[in-house]
């Protein structure tokens, strides 16, 4: 991976490949979950130390058999093991509920692939029933052997008392030197215990990371799939290669994603709203009928129906747009609430304000909330008209159905139904003529 992070915590799609991994067994309802790790993965521990999972040291690493038997004396009898594979971040739930669904007690279930390129990879050996009796790795395959492209993607479930019993019949006598995982299924044939054998179509689902070439192309097909899903949906996008959803995205049917559009962790958006180009949305809940033109950033925000944001507008976090609220070109809303209805239309900033309903906010106004060592409010009441050009003072409040004079430095209260007016008396100088240019002085 070329890389001081370990493998498993670089991400796609905005999680760790491990996490992927974790959701997707959690979709099973397993009743336990293990994650076999080894020397050096005190980082991992501690980003994922939120998921619900059991930690299982190796402390050499000595193959894939070698990590499940790790984990064995936390399996009971009558359990079922399944081993997923933490760099293999696609494997969907709905194959592996497929793939058990056609085990019974004593059956022993493994996901195969056919693919082009079979490098690397271990070969699925039949007979000629077409029954899988072993697999072999490509380091101890026969020329003929690695000719087949059909392979082993590692995704295998075991009864847990069947690993145990085949243990102490695994060897570590090949060219890695380690305890294959795959030579149960060569035991499991000698005992005749029957083998499941299911087929992925996705080359990604089952494909693994080892390089960052294999982790980019990882990330494009995770986005094809998550397009892929929305529009079953009812999601229009407009061109799903430049989209990029990095979370969880919940999105309601006959909304429109535009072009480079990106969804970072928990985002909501209503029915028949529109996402315009170049928009990012990171932790927003966007209501139904909103408009959110190009080039917004929006954190941590919650907008209501029927707002209109942007082109250019950036929503801070605990921004809060209340219903037909709009929010214009180059605005900056941080920590407010904009009522319903009201409006900033043109380059504002509005930070720690409640602003009220129907309250119309001047071009080039601006809340002065810092003072240099903390944060104050600005309350602008209901019906509110603020003049361009103004500067409010926190912390101050301007009344119901009040006015600010364009140009205004408000640092007093405006009482209900004044005109607020703060500006340095005007002076017109007669006879006063433009400085002009000094010709040049020829050499």
């Amino acid at each position: 991976m070329q890389s001081s992070r370990p493998k498993v915590l670089h991400t796609v799609g905005g999680k760790s490949l491990l996490e992927h991994v974790i959701h997707t067994a959690q979709k099973l309802n397993p009743i336990n979950i293990l994650v076999v790790h080894g020397s050096g993965s005190e980082e991992v521990q501690a980003q994922c130390a939120h998921l619900p999972v059991q930690w299982v040291y190796q402390e050499k690493q000595l193959g894939t058999a070698h990590a499940v038997h790790q984990a064995l004396p936390h399996c009971g009898e009558k359990d079922r093991v399944l081993v997923l594979y933490g760099d293999v971040p696609l494997i969907q739930s709905e194959t592996l509920i497929e793939l058990i669904n056609k085990l019974d007690t004593e059956s022993i279930g493994l996901l195969v692939a056919d693919v082009e390129d079979p490098t690397g990879l271990g070969r699925i050996i039949r007979n000629a029933a077409n029954e899988v009796i072993k697999i072999v790795e490509e380091r101890d395959a026969t020329d003929i052997e690695r000719h087949i492209r059909e392979i082993n993607t590692g995704i295998i479930s075991v009864p847990a008392p069947v690993l145990r019993a085949y243990w102490s019949q695994l060897s570590n006598h090949n060219a890695q030197a380690e305890y294959y995982l795959t030579d149960v299924i060569h035991l499991a044939t000698q005992e005749g215990r029957p083998i499941r054998a299911q087929r992925v179509n996705d080359f990604f689902e089952t494909a693994g990371i080892n390089t960052k070439w294999q982790l980019t192309m990882m990330e494009r097909a995770y986005q094809q799939q998550q397009a892929k899903r929305l529009t079953e949906l009812g999601v229009i996008i407009m061109d799903p290669l430049r989209i990029d959803i990095r979370g969880d995205v919940f999105i309601e049917k006959d909304v429109v994603l535009d072009v480079n559009v990106i969804l970072e962790g928990h985002v909501k958006i209503g029915e028949h709203s529109r996402i315009g180009p170049h928009v990012i949305l990171k932790n927003t809940t966007v209501g139904k009928n909103v408009e959110i033109r190009a080039h917004c950033v929006i954190e941590n925000a919650i907008i209501e129906d029927d707002c209109v944001v942007g082109p250019f507008a950036h929503l801070r976090p605990d921004t809060y747009l209340k219903k037909g609220a709009k929010v214009g070109n180059f605005v900056e809303i941080k920590k407010s609430t904009l009522g319903e209805g009201s409006k900033a239309n043109h380059l504002s900033y509005i930070g720690d304000a409640s602003v009220g309903a129907r309250v119309n906010i001047g071009a080039g106004t601006i809340t002065c909330n810092y003072d240099g060592a903390n944060k104050h409010p600005t309350i602008i009441e209901d019906n509110a008209f603020i003049g361009s050009n103004s500067a409010l003072v926190a912390p101050v409040t301007i009344g119901k159905d009040s006015t600010v004079g364009a140009g205004s430095v408000i640092t007093k209260d405006v009482p209900d139904n004044q005109l607020g007016l703060a500006r340095v008396e005007q002076k017109n100088i007669a006879h006063w003529r433009r400085p002009k240019k000094s010709s040049p002085k020829k050499s």
